[in-house]
């Protein structure tokens, strides 16, 4: 990624993000839903980009755990506070469509129970990077590979289970005037997302940068 692109995924994100209300306004009410399914165009994204930022993590977590390499490692962390961020986005966007579609907040069923479950996975995962002390970083690497297995079951679990979310099938069966303000809102998540993991991995190199300095200062 070149020295500019963090900004024309800055530019065209926000455009993206400036055009959603109105194209999310002009999209068709569900038929028994009403207008609280509109939800969907900010739930589905954030769990989208959750699920893309757990496997950044997991990914990385890997290379950094088999090759050790520190830039794997604060691709890493870096990663996982953006999962965090966006799987909070999930679970408040969740609750607000549930009270009005099924008539209460948390239905405590299979796939909300395992969200919950990965959202934790991955606050422990910066609570360890914080307190954990020394050689946490490798312990945390280690359950953000936990947390990126979790990812598919979480996705097929309305398949397999029977729960109060719809199927995996829902989203593919679209009508395109729903469709498209949706697929708009997953790619204007996806520059958020790009420029956030941009942003917060280059902040986490000069964290490193600044350290070594420290460390060369105090040995001198």
């Amino acid at each position: 990624m070149t020295a500019r692109s963090p900004f024309v995924f800055l530019i065209v994100g926000a455009a993206m993000f400036a055009a959603a209300p109105i194209i999310i306004a002009n999209a068709p009410n569900e038929a028994t839903m009403g207008l609280v399914y509109k939800i969907v165009y900010f739930h589905v994204p954030a769990w989208i980009m959750m699920f893309l930022a757990i496997f950044v993590c997991g990914i990385a977590s890997g290379i950094f755990l088999f090759k050790d390499r520190l830039s794997a490692d604060r691709l890493a962390y870096s990663a996982a506070e953006i999962a965090v961020l966006f799987g909070a986005m999930g679970l408040t966007t969740g609750p607000l469509w549930a009270r009005v579609s099924w008539g209460l907040w948390w239905p405590w069923d299979v796939r909300t129970t395992l969200a919950l479950v990965l959202e934790m996975t991955f606050v422990a995962y910066l609570l360890l990077r914080k307190y954990g002390g020394p050689g946490s970083e490798k312990l945390a690497a280690g359950l953000a590979l936990f947390g990126v297995f979790n990812v598919p079951f979480v996705y097929v679990s309305v398949n397999w289970w029977r729960t109060l979310h719809p199927q995996t099938t829902v989203v593919p069966q679209l009508p395109p005037a729903m469709a498209g303000p949706l697929w708009w809102c997953v790619l204007a998540y996806l520059a958020l997302f790009i420029v956030m993991l941009n942003g917060r991995r280059r902040l986490e190199e000069q964290r490193a940068t600044v350290d070594r300095l420290r460390l060369a200062l105090e040995e001198d």
